[in-house]
């Protein structure tokens, strides 16, 4: 399929020459002599070209307007777009490269030039469109393996929740855990509390230099992936009044996706806590099984 170019120029004279030009180059040319034009036709294309180049001097609706048509249509946007002016003042041509058009091209033109302009940005945008359909199929299977590492209904009982502070003297400390366990658990979470405060603290820097962080960690002595959430808040009773404080979530398994849907709630919940506003561990345990089981 030859490569599809809109060009929209006001001089019939210059139109035809250029139309001709590039179908002698084995393009597939749409003309069309004023942005409104242009903005009927691709509306009503099929398939949109593989790029538009443009005079700025025309009735109706001169070139800076239609490029504005054209880069605030998220439909359109990603066309590479050409002035083909004889606007040849500095001011023009920097006014041009401003608004962020991928080229500026003056009148009269020199034809292999303007030919070696068009080929390099159609190739380019084809490059670009390669990345992004294979950003795309990436993110699908992301999607397909968030499904397939969504946990059952029996594994939703192995979810959960931690929160600790740090203390200056004790380090880190166990405030509350749900669901609420039997006496012993509640050592085994203090313990498992100890090993990702740590394991975070390894990675991001200092205890004072976390500040907001959160991370997903596999923590292979329990068999379970952990979501962890950092934050400081305001407390006068400590030295330099902040508090590094930590919300945790432990499941059988938390994929990528789940786990930026996590992030958004533990962010959500550490802003009620430095507001001290209500919220409590239980209610995200039953927010974080309705995530991960999906």
């Amino acid at each position: 399929m030859r490569p599809k170019i809109l060009v929209v120029e006001d001089s019939l004279n210059i139109l035809f020459n250029l139309k001709l030009t590039l179908e002698i180059n084995n393009y597939e040319v749409i003309t069309a002599t004023n942005g409104k034009e242009g903005i009927h036709l691709l509306s009503k294309m099929a398939f949109l070209p593989n790029l538009i180049i443009s005079d700025i001097l025309m009735p109706v609706m001169d070139g800076y307007e239609f490029f504005e048509n054209i880069t605030g249509n998220p439909h359109w946007g990603f066309i590479p777009f050409i002035f083909l002016t004889a606007k040849a003042e500095p001011e023009d041509i920097r006014l041009g490269r401003i608004l962020g058009a991928d080229d500026y091209i003056t009148k009269p033109y020199n034809e292999e030039d303007l030919l070696a302009i068009i080929k390099g940005k159609i190739k380019r945008s084809k490059e670009r469109e390669l990345i992004r359909r294979n950003i795309e199929e990436r993110i699908l299977t992301m999607q397909k393996d968030d499904t397939r590492l969504s946990i059952t209904e029996e594994e939703e009982q192995a979810i959960s929740t931690l929160f600790l502070i740090w203390d200056e003297v004790e380090g880190p400390e166990l405030v509350d855990s749900y669901p609420l366990d039997p006496p012993y658990e509640s050592e085994r979470f203090f313990d498992i509390g100890i090993q990702l405060f740590q394991a975070s603290v390894s990675i991001f820097g200092q205890h004072g230099d976390l500040g907001s962080a959160g991370i997903l960690l596999t923590v292979k002595n329990i068999g379970k992936d952990g979501y962890i959430y950092f934050d400081i808040k305001r407390d006068e009773e400590v030295r330099g009044g902040e508090r590094l404080f930590m919300l945790a979530v432990l499941a059988p398994k938390i994929s990528y996706l789940k786990s930026l849907e996590i992030n958004e709630l533990l962010q959500k919940t550490s802003a009620k806590i430095k507001k001290s506003l209500k919220w409590s561990l239980s209610k995200i345990w039953t927010q974080v099984s309705e995530i991960l089981i999906a």
